[in-house]
Parts: structure tokens; C-alpha cells; sequence
């Protein structure tokens, strides 16, 4: 077998199954696990998957750029966006990540919604000031371009200071083995700040995010309380999330 036919194979087993083991393909193949361990870098290097310790898993599409991002599944995440804002009660106080969904999250508020938003992301707390209803909090610190959002040791001490009752969580990938995943070791801290100023947390997962990961582990699945999906959403991925105790609404 090429090794071209070879890397398609892994791909489409990756796609059907949400990960690959190195043993298992490389008695399948019939070859080494160094000529898998390889293939499985090569795969990972043109950003077709993420290697983990024994294998590899799907690669999120959701850590390109904030501009390429925004178009990316963007009709999915309005439909997300709706019924996660649909979790907001009045009075309370909500911490909204910084990304493209919580984004469309704000944009699906209604306009006499009256609670207090923190967050880190500029972006967003521009898009509250039109919602007089709303008091904003921002979060400062040393601004990531990448994501447009405030990280450091002055946005973790700001965080320190919050008692939250929900915090909307942003992740590049969710998956029931490598639990919630991002594309950066600073912002990674910044999420598991939050979520420990929150009573619950809250993950918009687009079809992109979904039984996917990325290089920076924010924490296991049993940080979130609930994610919010499209209808469609594989149900094994669906059955294993839940017997996690994570709540699965549906958009």
C-alpha cells in the first residue's frame, strides 16, 4: 500500500470513528508503529488531525484566524448562539468568552434583557454597549490578537474578584476522551479561571468543535455543566457526553 492510500485510510477511520490508536493501525496496516507514528506527524504537520499520546484525533477547524473563523459554520452558530442566550436570566451576572460564537450569543440578546456581562474580549463588550439594559464588565490585561481577547496575570487577578452564575465557555474542540480543547496555552488558563468563578458553564459547540481537539487541554468534560448543539449531532457523541453528567441541549 502507497503511503498516500495509506494516510487516506487513517483519515476516513479517524472520520468514522473520532480517533485512531497507532497499535491497532499499525497490525491493521501491517506495518510498524514508527511508519504510522509518521504518518500520523506528516497528517498532523498540514493540519489534518491532532496527535495525542497512543494516537491521534480529529483536528478543530476552529483555530484559524478570528476573520476566517467568523464565516466558518456561521448559520450553525446563530442557531446555537439563539438558544444558548435563551439560558440568560435577568439579574444575573454572565461571563461571555471571547470568540465567534459568543459573539452571535450577543447578538441574539433581547434588547430589554437586563443582567451584568463580564468579559475579556473588546469585541464583545462593543457589541453590549447596545444593550442599555446590560452593565459591562471588561476584563484587562495583555491583549492576544489571535483571538482578540485579554490573557495574563492581570486578567487572571480581575477574574479572581468574580462570582458568576453562568459562564459562556469558547473552545476550538469538545471531545468525550480529550475534554475541552483550545489553540492556546494562555488562553487555556483564562477559560479555567472563568469557569472556576462560575456556578455553571456553558459550551456553544458548533459542528466544527465537535469530537474534535486542539494542542491545549482547558480541562476534562466534567468542567461544563451543558453544551448547546445542533439537532442533527452524532448521537454516540451525544450518548458519551452524557454519561459524562454533562446536560445536551439542542438548539
Amino acid at each position: 500500500m502507497l503511503t498516500r492510500q495509506r494516510k487516506q485510510l487513517i483519515l476516513e477511520k479517524l472520520s468514522s470513528e473520532g480517533q485512531v490508536l497507532s497499535k491497532t493501525l499499525s497490525l491493521e496496516f501491517g506495518v510498524s508503529e514508527d511508519t504510522i507514528r509518521r504518518d500520523l506527524r506528516e497528517l498532523a504537520a498540514d493540519g489534518r488531525l491532532q496527535r495525542v499520546h497512543g494516537g491521534a484525533l480529529p483536528a478543530s477547524q476552529a483555530v484559524s484566524s478570528f476573520a476566517e473563523r467568523s464565516s466558518l459554520g456561521i448559520e450553525a452558530k446563530k442557531r446555537v448562539a439563539k438558544r444558548g442566550a435563551e439560558l440568560i436570566s435577568p439579574g444575573q451576572v454572565v461571563i461571555i468568552d471571547g470568540g465567534t460564537t459568543t459573539t452571535e450569543l450577543v447578538r441574539c440578546l433581547p434588547g430589554d434583557l437586563a443582567f451584568t456581562a463580564v468579559t475579556h474580549s473588546p469585541g464583545i463588550a462593543l457589541a453590549l454597549v447596545d444593550y442599555p439594559q446590560v452593565d459591562v464588565i471588561l476584563i484587562g490585561g495583555r491583549l492576544f490578537r489571535h483571538s482578540v481577547v485579554t490573557v495574563g496575570a492581570a486578567a487572571i487577578e480581575g477574574i479572581a474578584q468574580i462570582h458568576a452564575d453562568l459562564f459562556f465557555m469558547g473552545v476550538t474542540g469538545i471531545h468525550p476522551d480529550a475534554g475541552l480543547t483550545t489553540g492556546d496555552y494562555e488562553e487555556a488558563c483564562i477559560k479555567r479561571a472563568f469557569s472556576g468563578r462560575a456556578a455553571e458553564t456553558v459550551v456553544l459547540a458548533s459542528p466544527e468543535k465537535i469530537n474534535t481537539a486542539s494542542s491545549f487541554m482547558i480541562g476534562e468534560l466534567s468542567l461544563i455543566n451543558t453544551v448547546v448543539v445542533e439537532p442533527d449531532t452524532d448521537s454516540r457523541w451525544v450518548e458519551a457526553v452524557s454519561r459524562q453528567g454533562i446536560s445536551v441541549v439542542t438548539a
